[in-house]
């Protein structure tokens, strides 16, 4: 499994139907869910984004999916970082030339 961080802002749709938020974030959480991914992480967050999530993921192409899937209802748009935890972090660099 690996760590995905996604940036997430709210559209202009999304704004104007606010108080549906926390039932989307629901309806995000099943669709991980059953995807086999797991919400480590959900902050609201003041400045340049309005949501910050991080997710544990089988691979790349399952959080692609779920993704687009949620960015197609409209309501918001993501950028999506993979994410490596110390432990990896310091392997990476272990291994430079």
């Amino acid at each position: 499994m690996a760590k995905y961080i996604s940036l997430v802002k709210y559209t202009a749709k999304g704004v104007e139907k606010i108080k549906e938020s926390p039932n989307r974030l629901d309806a995000f959480k099943q669709l991980c869910e059953s995807m086999g991914v797991t919400v480590e992480g959900f902050y609201l967050t003041m400045g340049r984004y309005d949501i910050i999530l991080i997710v544990d993921a089988p691979n790349p192409e399952t959080v692609a999916k779920i993704i687009l899937t949620t960015t197609s209802g409209g309501a918001v748009s993501t950028e999506t970082l993979p994410a490596f935890p110390e432990e990896e972090y310091r392997k990476i660099i272990s291994e430079l030339p």
